[in-house]
């Protein structure tokens, strides 16, 4: 019999909006840690435990009950009482929370002995207020005060922090419930409890969360009514109307479903131009704000299943788009923004995240997004509403994306609080030469040319739409310089490989890392060297059999447990497969998506991590996981997605009403059907099937002209040299 290793991190995390809960699996806070109740980038509550008569409970079991709920079941350690003593596992605790808004939660005691009880049950709520970046830091700096009142006649503890203008609070109200009123007493909600044999004890906690003026209140219904609540349902309908499959392997079907329960859980509601929109959040419990390229990027890779994120991300980040320079944000006129914060730090400006702009790929990835989701929607008012945002993106990669005018794309910040790295591996430490030794900038990074090769031909067809030929032309003319000039500079013949970047002094960076393997997504590869391309990245170096780690085994700075020199991250995976996919190599496709989804089947839930240890893939193995990774994350959620879409070969072209495919299903993926994939206003159920060597399909709902067979390699260079 064959064992499988679950692999999982020991918290408890669920969240709604712009608030999350981290927990232990006993449901406590402890302190020190990351671990609390974090709303806007602040940590509203550091601690939080239960006692009964001071001594703690014993874990039975616990986890979430869906992205928002979670249950976790304690029992009782033997303790003293003023009438004896309470033998062990009398008592039963089940400790229930919901966050939608603000946090419900609801502690359940029974009395499972014969004989009655009593004691003191006590609930120690400690806020300390920390921004959420100093929080992962371990440095956190308390400038303000807390405040701390507590009103016996409404049952309400009150605890504020205030810093000048900033201001955060937690209220914290206890239903009348069972037995005697709550007391606050020495830092602790204490309770009086009196149970007969069977007899039980409720009481409600519910945690407000106050931002100045605005006010997020706690749900009012118990945690078991989080399931039928009008929050559920709004998830469930809009689970209704995604993209859905079936098909006979399990492992893939898994973990393609726990990315659609991602992605709604993920979907974070912001003022879009005259309208709330749904943006995903990047991840948590460190990410749950707005993000530049991880929303772009997770609509490129949702554009299939949903493109109403496209739309969202779009509209939003328009909004936000830099009208001036400001070196300390190192934003620009024209440039898409990295990230938006809404703590302490931001808004003293003690960083620059308010928005900051340090990223160099998000204002081209515009672009693509516009692009495809223009395709996948048929909708020409998107191109109109979106023109001038593009418009002022296309001039930044022309003045500022090109530092020094040599026509490739570079970064190097400005900013005293600026990233060294403004690629996807934007750590410090992620851009090296051969020797382990970090590169001097300003660096051009090889997948950076190739979003803007890719940019400027998608928008070379937009312009086609809008009737403006000769501005279509111009950007083919530039699509194909940077077509020729990238594999002139970047191709190193010795190595047989291209380079990670050019450095400052454009000398080439020979790391070998998956940097590349993006490039073949954006289609900037010259189909002559797509081989050698794709045979580098599947040698044992790169290739762990979990995926396609970041960076080379062999180079001295690889380590399977670094964030990203060593690890595997799903996303990347995913373009790298599709990019295979989209120069004719299926098999090689389709072995990357096998690993992706077979590394999700030995997370708990299925559930694909931000990243995991890029270790070697044995008979005995399992994915590793890596510390602090984010669980959910858009993008890890939105992989499987991408790998569905690399195996069927599917393009979307609303505009002229046609959905293209080009299915090659591999051997342990025989069969899928696809129901409710979208082509503008169109909804289509297709089965695809292996046939033989090749892969069948039948439209089984829809329009079965508007559905043909075209090869995806086509779209690999659209305009671009050989």
């Amino acid at each position: 019999m064959a064992f499988k290793v679950q692999v999982g991190p020991p918290l408890i995390t669920i969240h709604a909006g712009q608030a999350v809960l981290v927990t232990e699996p006993d449901g406590q806070v402890n302190w020190p840690s990351t671990s609390g109740l974090y709303f806007r980038d602040t940590r509203v509550v550091s601690a939080w435990a239960i006692y009964a008569n001071g001594e703690p409970w014993d874990l039975l079991t616990g986890g979430a009950v869906g992205h928002d709920a979670a249950r976790i079941f304690q029992t009782n350690r033997a303790f003293a009482t003023e009438d004896g003593s309470i033998a062990a596992r009398t008592l039963g605790l089940v400790i229930g929370r919901h966050i939608n808004g603000g946090l419900h939660e609801d502690i359940d005691i029974t009395n499972n002995g014969r004989d009655p009880v009593r004691f003191n049950l006590e609930i120690a709520i400690r806020a300390d207020f920390a921004d959420i970046f100093e929080v992962k830091s371990a440095n956190i700096v308390r400038r303000g005060r807390i405040t701390t009142t507590w009103s016996a006649a409404r049952q309400t503890l009150r605890i504020a922090y205030r810093n000048k203008d900033f201001c955060r609070e937690v209220i914290v109200r206890t239903s009348l419930g069972d037995g005697e009123p709550t007391v606050n007493a020495n830092g602790r909600l204490s309770f009086d409890i009196a149970l007969k044999g069977g007899e039980a004890w409720h009481r409600c906690l519910t945690y407000d969360l106050v931002d100045g003026p605005k006010r997020l209140p706690a749900p009012r219904g118990c945690t078991h009514t989080s399931a039928t609540s009008e929050h559920a349902g709004k998830l469930d309908e809009w689970r209704r109307t995604v993209l859905k499959i079936d098909t006979s392997n399990e492992e893939f079907y898994r973990c393609y479903s726990q990315g659609v329960q991602d992605m709604a859980a993920l979907r974070l509601p912001l003022k879009g131009t005259d309208h709330m929109v749904f943006v995903p959040a990047a991840g948590l419990p460190w990410f749950l704000a707005l993000f530049g390229r991880d929303s772009l990027i997770v609509s490129l890779q949702t554009m299939i299943v949903y493109p109403g994120f496209a739309a969202g991300a779009l509209d939003v980040l328009g909004q936000y788009q830099a009208k001036e320079r400001d070196d300390y944000r190192d934003a620009e006129p024209g440039k898409i923004l990295h990230e938006l914060r809404y703590g302490e730090l931001a808004h003293f400006k003690l960083i620059p995240h308010t928005p900051y702009y340090g990223t160099a790929d998000a204002t081209p990835l515009y672009l693509v997004a516009l692009h495809a989701a223009w395709r996948a929607t048929g909708d020409r008012a998107l191109l109109d509403r979106h023109l001038h945002t593009a418009e002022a993106c296309l001039e930044w990669i022309d003045t500022y994306g090109d530092r020094d005018g040599d026509g490739f794309q570079e970064y190097q910040t400005r900013s005293s609080a600026g990233y060294e790295n403004m690629g996807w591996k934007d750590s410090g430490d992620a851009v090296m030469y051969p020797d382990g030794t970090l590169v001097r900038g300003p660096k051009a990074l090889c997948e950076l040319q190739g979003y803007v090769y890719d940019a400027w031909q998608r928008m070379a067809e937009v312009y086609d739409e809008l009737g403006n030929r000769r501005r279509a032309g111009a950007l083919r003319r530039k699509a194909a310089a940077l077509f020729k000039r990238f594999n002139e500079a970047f191709w190193d013949e010795e190595s047989g490989f291209y380079a990670y970047a050019l450095d400052g002094e454009k000398r080439k960076v020979l790391s070998v890392a998956s940097n590349v393997g993006q490039c073949l997504w954006s289609g900037i590869i010259a189909p002559a060297r797509a081989g050698a391309v794709v045979k580098r990245l599947m040698r044992p170096d790169m290739w762990s059999g979990w995926g396609i780690r970041t960076l080379s085994a062999e180079h001295p700075s690889f380590n399977p447990y670094n964030y990203q020199t060593g690890a595997v991250w799903p996303h990347d995976n995913s373009l790298i497969a599709l990019g295979m996919r989209r120069y004719g190599f299926a098999a090689e496709a389709a072995a990357v998506a096998r690993d992706i989804s077979g590394a999700a089947g030995h997370f708990l839930l299925n559930q694909l991590p931000e990243l995991y240890g890029g270790l070697q893939r044995d008979p005995t193995g399992f994915p590793v996981q890596y510390l602090g990774a984010n669980v959910p994350q858009a993008w890890a959620a939105g992989t499987p997605f991408m790998l569905l879409q690399a195996m069927l070969g599917l393009q979307q072209d609303a505009p002229r009403g046609k959905l293209y495919v080009d299915p090659a299903l591999p051997d342990w993926m025989p069969d899928v059907t696809l129901t409710d994939l979208r082509l503008g206003r169109r909804r289509f159920t297709i089965r695809f099937w292996r046939d033989g060597k090749d892969t069948a399909f039948k439209v089984l709902a829809g329009r079965r002209d508007a559905v043909e067979r075209m090869s995806i390699a086509r779209s690999a260079n659209p305009g671009g040299g050989e």
